[in-house]
């Protein structure tokens, strides 16, 4: 891997490179076509290369470029899977790189959020970090009460360095729109921005947090830590202790991930009723099975605020896709803005692409394991198939980026649960206009 770009000018001539790159590469597409090469190998093409270049300059950064980049994935159903995974791979690897903060640097985010007397707070501070987040760090302490608790600090500087990162990206959306044709890039992009700089106050997280833990206070089945402490940088909030949701997946027996996942999307789908509140990092991380069976929940970082509780729109919509109608289907996707006006799409054809993933809310109990999903995404994903070019006149609109979210990583990890229970009946239970 090469160096990290550290320099501010390096950094944005990186990021102004994206936009520069594909109109190079539309250029070269003129001359394809004027040589006699067809419209849609060409489209291809072009859409391959930007999404590769695209990839490749966010991947190589670090801060806000990297966690747009993570945020992307939203984009990668319009793109072969050949260019994100080496993608992927890269954020991985930048992650894992990132050193921790030194302990002088640690005192000092302290000082400035809780105060010069910050030590009396605790009983006992760990300064080694016990956990990273993508701006921050974890570390295990015992508050003044007794309490073990979990102290996230951030670092020093992200904010300026995500703000200033995101400033060049928001830049790009009418560039990253050549990926997907037919989405409306630059407001994707607008929001995408909107929400990462909300994930800078830890503040707002706190809010969030505390919502969840008042809603969910004494659950049988779920356990949200409650709040303690919440400032700009510095979070503190009950230790949780529980196996991770990785080891479920790798050793888990099947009535283990059985029942983890049942609780996972029960979790998921109740919150916008019972909180108003939507938990929209869906990845394993950021579960545990604590002693007692319940499903731990951790980090609140990105939550989408739901008063109203799930749009009944998606409920109605996945109502009339299940019924066979496949015309009130797509105008209830025009309606909402996932098909824009100028986009033409045959109603059966879009019915056909959908049907798979509606399998899950067909019957009673659903399987869903890798095979299944590999499958799915191969459809949208290989320019081969009849899916890649239906997939590209889809738009998201921003108001469903964390709900897409949601859905999409939350596919993923029952996927990786390779889990089976009855999902349908949750659907019926917390998803407006999806019972009959």
């Amino acid at each position: 891997m090469s160096d990290v770009p550290r320099n501010a000018v390096n950094r944005a001539f990186k990021l102004a490179s994206l936009p520069l790159g594909l109109a190079g590469r539309a250029t070269l597409g003129l001359g394809k076509r004027l040589s006699g090469a067809s419209a849609e190998s060409v489209s291809t093409d072009v859409q391959q290369r930007t999404a590769e270049h695209v990839f490749r300059v966010l991947g190589e950064l670090k801060g806000g470029a990297m966690k747009f980049g993570q945020t992307l994935s939203v984009l990668e159903a319009g793109i072969p899977e050949e260019l994100a995974a080496p993608y992927r791979a890269t954020l991985t690897k930048l992650q894992e790189s990132a050193p921790p903060m030194k302990a002088e640097t640690v005192h000092g985010v302290l000082a400035a959020d809780l105060g010069p007397d910050w030590r009396d707070r605790f009983r006992s501070f760990d300064d080694a970090p016990a956990a990273s987040a993508s701006i921050g760090q974890v570390h295990r302490a015992v508050w003044h009460d007794g309490r073990t608790v979990a102290v996230k600090i951030q670092y020093p500087g992200a904010g300026d360095a995500l703000r200033s990162d995101l400033r060049q990206v928001a830049r790009l959306g009418r560039s990253i729109g050549a990926l997907v044709p037919g989405m409306d890039a630059k407001a994707l992009v607008e929001e995408l921005h909107d929400r990462m700089v909300e994930e800078l106050d830890y503040r707002m997280e706190a809010d969030a947090q505390d919502g969840f833990a008042l809603a969910y206070a004494d659950d049988p089945e779920f356990a949200v830590p409650r709040l303690v402490e919440g400032a700009e940088h510095v979070l503190v909030s009950e230790w949780l202790d529980g196996l991770p949701l990785s080891k479920v997946i790798a050793e888990g027996t099947k009535d283990e991930r059985d029942h983890a996942g049942l609780l996972y999307v029960r979790f998921l789908f109740s919150g916008p009723a019972r909180a108003g509140l939507l938990h929209a990092d869906p990845h394993p991380g950021n579960y545990r099975i604590t002693a007692d069976g319940r499903l731990g929940v951790l980090d609140y970082g990105a939550v989408a605020r739901l008063p109203e509780g799930l749009p009944p729109s998606i409920g109605q919509l996945l109502r009339r896709a299940l019924a066979g109608q496949a015309d009130e289907m797509l105008d209830g996707l025009r309606e909402e803005g996932f098909v824009k006006a100028h986009i033409h799409l045959d109603p059966e054809d879009l019915y056909d692409y959908l049907a798979p993933f509606l399998q899950p809310a067909r019957v009673e109990r659903f399987h869903f394991n890798r095979p299944w999903m590999r499958e799915q995404f191969a459809r949208i994903n290989d320019p081969r198939r009849p899916g890649y070019s239906i997939g590209l006149k889809l738009n998201l609109p921003p108001s469903y980026l964390l709900i897409h979210r949601v859905w999409i990583g939350g596919l993923g990890v029952l996927s990786q649960l390779d889990c089976e229970a009855p999902f349908r009946a949750e659907l019926e239970r917390w998803l407006p206009g999806f019972a009959a």
